[in-house]
Parts: C-alpha cells; sequence; structure tokens
C-alpha cells in the first residue's frame, strides 16, 4: 500500500507541475488507495474487539482517531479535488496520497507500543 500510495501522490504532484487538472485515473488510483486503507483498518478493528493491541486507555483513544483519519483523507481529498478541478485538485489528491502512508504507518508504531 505505501508504494501505491506514493507513486499517486507523485503521479499527482507531477500533474500538479505540468498545470494539469485531476483526472479519472488519479480519482481511481485515490479510490484504490482508500480501499487498502478501508481494509486494513478494518482489521485493525477487528483486532482491537478481540482484546489486541494497545492495552493503555490513551492510546486505544488515540488509535481509533487514526483510524478515523485515515479512512476519511482519501474520500476527504477526493471531493475537494472535485470541487477545485484546477491543478490545484491534482496536489489536493496528491497530498491525500502522501499522508495515508505516514497515517498507516503511525497506527503500526501505536499497535505494537
Amino acid at each position: 500500500m505505501y508504494v501505491l500510495s506514493l507513486a499517486l501522490a507523485a503521479w499527482a504532484f507531477v500533474e500538479f507541475f505540468r498545470h494539469r487538472e485531476p483526472t479519472r485515473p488519479l480519482f481511481q488510483g485515490l479510490g484504490v488507495v482508500g480501499l487498502l486503507v478501508l481494509a486494513q483498518v478494518v482489521a485493525l478493528g477487528i483486532g482491537l474487539a478481540r482484546g489486541q493491541g494497545p492495552e493503555e486507555g490513551g492510546e486505544v483513544v488515540t488509535l481509533v482517531g487514526y483510524m478515523l483519519t485515515a479512512v476519511l483523507l482519501p474520500p476527504a481529498g477526493a471531493v475537494l479535488a472535485r470541487m477545485e478541478p484546477t491543478r490545484w485538485g491534482s496536489l489536493l489528491i496528491g497530498s491525500a496520497a502522501v499522508i495515508v502512508p505516514v497515517l498507516i504507518l503511525r497506527l503500526g508504531q501505536i499497535w505494537n507500543g
């Protein structure tokens, strides 16, 4: 997922610097990244429901916050990019695609303690 998301970000940033609006393949790529994030968050949620993961209450709250942010970021990036059908929309998609791997990495750090 990291490689796909970062490749999408690089592609979106190239489109931004070429002064191009976001195209359907960029939106589709962000959709695929969003589905992968959703699958990972569902798996973490199931593990959390089974009593796995962090044991401290504050860490659980932080984990859930990161999970919600990770799931909502790709759709939010797509909506904002649709609202801004200029080169800035490509920048929005690229920004979302860069932030997603950071969130997923942080989820792993919190999960493992």
